[in-house]
């Protein structure tokens, strides 16, 4: 639930609500909750601006998760897919954009205005195994590029996964995440 939660509006409500309670006991010669709104009322809202200023809200699910997608995930799905997934749909503080830094390694990002931005995701089953969808908007790298990069992506995300690039419309670039089987040992 916390992961759904804008720490920054909930500074803003709480600092707001003690403040206002501190400059009302201010006017009516309450000094112990003069002193409690103020001293930890003005803090608490600053800090909520503080966080409001630089928040980077979750990505959304474009599409439910089918049951048997869920059943999947949890029987299937690498520790990258879920902390990928967990990452991206909650809030997140200090960041320009989601999974900015990993675009930038990947080579996909030369400056902010061109990195590709990541707009949603969903899961799927590909062949019996579990995907994690990404949606970019990404008008200025094109699947061409995004193509040349198709393995230093797979390297990047691990062992046990596979990728699949697609481009549903122009601007647009789904990178699939796909599990693969496990490899049996001899």
């Amino acid at each position: 639930m916390l992961r759904q939660t804008s720490l920054g509006s909930l500074g803003l409500w709480i600092g707001g609500f003690l403040t206002i309670v501190g400059f009302a006991a201010y006017f009516s010669d309450n000094a112990t909750l003069n002193l409690a709104g103020f001293f930890y009322g003005i803090p608490l809202l600053l800090g909520g601006l503080a966080l409001k200023a630089s928040e980077l809200k979750p990505v959304p699910f474009t599409e439910p998760t089918a049951a048997n997608v869920v059943t999947l995930r949890e029987n299937l799905a690498t520790e990258i897919q879920n902390q990928i997934r967990k990452d991206v749909t909650r809030y997140r503080y200090g960041q320009q954009a989601h999974l900015d830094d990993t675009l930038a390694r990947l080579g996909l990002s030369a400056t902010d205005e061109e990195r590709p931005l990541l707009q949603g995701l969903k899961e799927a089953e590909v062949a019996g195994s579990y995907a994690l969808i990404l949606e970019f908007d990404s008008p200025f790298v094109s699947l061409e590029t995004w193509q040349q990069k198709k393995e230093k992506i797979e390297k990047f995300f691990g062992p046990g996964l596979r990728v699949e690039l697609t481009q549903p419309s122009a601007k647009y670039i789904d990178l699939a995440l796909i599990t693969t089987p496990k490899e049996k040992a001899m």
